[in-house]
This record gives structure tokens, sequence and C-alpha cells, in this order.
């Protein structure tokens, strides 16, 4: 979590839903608000010119969006778009930067949230660019369990779609699927109906 809602709440921020399948910003527009979800799924893509989409990340409730480029002043280099119907609280840039000037604590929350981030994908670049398709996705779903507290093995419930996977991973969607039935023979994960856990 970055900025608590109370907080937002007290600066302005307004309650906006939003439908699946619904654009909360798109790419190469510049940033006026700060996003935070209340509930829901975003993905942060893009769409390369033959149409194949590269997910660059999918966040889940309960954490801002875009904050790099509100803070840069810099077009979206992605498109957000809602996964699930979502509820989001919307800050006004200028009401943004006022509370994290009126709040160090806010502002702590977001340079440690970015630089959380950096680290997640520069991890991700890393193994997208030099590792065999199974390490690839061993490596998203090591991220994955990191941030949460059970670490037993099939503690965690991917909830991703196979072609969510192919598209983090930038592998085929066949070969995902190659690899995702291979790694349960081998025991690293467990199918259950369409879930897979790690």
């Amino acid at each position: 979590m970055c900025i608590s809602e109370k907080l937002l709440r007290s600066a302005g921020a307004v309650e906006q839903h939003y439908r699946s399948g619904n654009y909360i910003f798109r790419q190469d527009s510049f940033p006026q608000f700060y996003f935070y979800i209340l509930e829901g799924d975003v993905k942060l893509t893009n769409y390369a010119e033959d149409g194949k989409e590269f997910i660059q990340d999918i966040i889940h409730g309960k954490a801002g969006i875009g904050e790099a480029m509100l803070i840069l002043g810099k077009v979206y280099p992605v498109h957000a778009i809602a996964l699930s119907d979502c509820t989001f609280l919307k800050l006004a840039r200028n009401q943004f930067f006022q509370l994290l000037q009126d709040n160090p604590s806010a502002f702590k929350e977001i340079y440690t949230a970015l630089a959380q981030s950096t680290f997640e994908k520069q991890t991700l670049m890393h193994t997208i660019t030099s590792k065999s398709a199974e390490d690839r996705l061993i490596e998203i779903m090591d991220l994955m369990k990191e941030a949460q507290a059970k670490k037993d093995k099939f503690s965690l419930e991917i909830t991703y779609t196979r072609q969510q996977l192919a598209s983090l991973t930038g592998l085929s969607l066949e070969t995902t699927i190659r690899i995702i039935k291979k790694m349960e023979k081998e025991n690293t994960i467990k199918l259950e109906g369409r879930k897979i856990l790690y």
C-alpha cells in the first residue's frame, strides 16, 4: 500500500468506477491524476505494431498506478486497462504534490513503492532476456510469492491466465502451456482445474 485511503480522501481524492476492459489511462497521454486502486485488478500493457500484447505488470487492489510518470511529468509509456470492475481514488496532480509536501511519510511510501517496482522490473527484464522459458515462468512466480507471507510449496495461487503469463514473460501461449504441463510433471507446480498453485 502506498498512501492511505484516509489521507487521499482528506486531500480531495474522489472515487471513480471503471468497468472491466475500460482504459484508466492511455499510452502517450499526459498524467493529470494520481490513481489509487481500492478494488480490482489493472494491467499495464503495450501493443506491438502487429497487435501482439506485452503486459508490463498486473496490479491488484490497494496500490497506486502511474506515479512515476506523474512525478516526472512525462507521458505514460503504457496503457492502464481494468481487468475487472475497479474502484479508484483519483487525486488531481497539484493536490497530489501538495499531499506529498505536507506529509513526509506519504512521500517515503511513494519512494519505497517506486524503488520496489524498479527492482522488480530490472529482475524481470534480466529474466526475460537471459533465461530459459521455464526459468522465466519460475522467476515470475518467485516474484509473486516474495510479496506474500506464506512461502510453503503450493501456497501461492497464480491469479494470472496462461495468456497473461505468456505476455508477462515474452513467451508464446503455446510455449507457456507446454512449460506449465512440464512443471506439473516435475512437481514444481500443482494444477487444480485452471488454477496454478506454486
